[in-house]
């Protein structure tokens, strides 16, 4: 299968190199460019990506607010979004997590590892697994959003049976599917079975807001370093 790729970048050179290398892909190719988040948002509902490679800071409707409308269009289930991200600004994180964003990238990541993020989040697999994601998410989600939602708490977990948490556990802690399923000595299909019951219990929309919740609930944590130790 193609993974079919729209691109959101206000810059033009960028948006052209991104291009040249998912296009020079077997199994990827771009569908549409967009220059702002409100074009993002149209092209996104006429050529129906796979993924949406999008860019935070945008002239007019910016990254942030074109994922949120994007992830909660019912017309758009089968469309992810992998945002940009320089990591340092957490608030935007945080953000783009409660907006249905399916992974984060930084904008200096290797032309190899952009092309695997594209491939997992296509998965429906979030791109959560570096420490620095982890520790904004840990440290932001677990703070109600005053413009949504009150933040999720752990009585919301009991409608999981102790399967379920477990792999909704090490989901969040950013493992794949066949990783886990090497852990818990199962198949792959036994892992996303018990990912999908847990999102359908939970109302999560997709693998990212599984594990946004796994944070917002306390089921994972973020380990601190010890006393009198510095940060790795």
């Amino acid at each position: 299968m193609t993974i079919r790729v729209l691109l959101a970048d206000d810059q033009a050179l960028l948006r052209g190199a991104f291009r040249v290398l998912i296009d020079a892909e077997d199994d990827m190719e771009v569908v549409g460019e967009a220059a702002d988040g409100r074009e993002a948002v149209e092209l996104a509902r006429t050529t129906r990506p796979d993924v949406v490679l999008m860019d935070i800071r945008m002239p007019g409707v910016d990254g942030l607010s074109a994922t949120a409308a994007i992830c909660g269009d019912p017309d758009l289930t089968g469309t992810r979004v992998l945002i940009l991200t320089t990591f340092e600004i957490d608030d935007y994180v945080a953000q783009a997590l409660r907006a249905g964003a399916g992974g984060f990238l930084g904008k200096d990541a290797e032309p190899t590892e952009l092309l695997a993020a594209l491939r997992r989040v296509a998965a429906g697999e979030p791109l959560l697994s570096a420490a620095a994601t982890r520790a904004v998410i840990d440290r932001l989600l677990a703070q109600p959003d005053p413009d949504g939602p009150p933040a999720a708490t752990p009585e919301r977990l009991a409608v999981l049976t102790a399967r379920e948490r477990e792999v909704m556990a090490m989901a969040a802690t950013g493992l794949g599917n066949e990783e886990i399923a090497a852990r818990m000595f199962v198949s792959p299909f036994t892992v996303r079975t018990h990912i999908h019951r847990a999102m359908a219990k939970l109302d999560a929309r997709d693998r990212a807001q599984l594990v946004a919740l796994a944070y917002q609930t306390g089921l994972v944590r973020t380990p601190r370093p010890a006393p009198g130790r510095p940060n790795d």
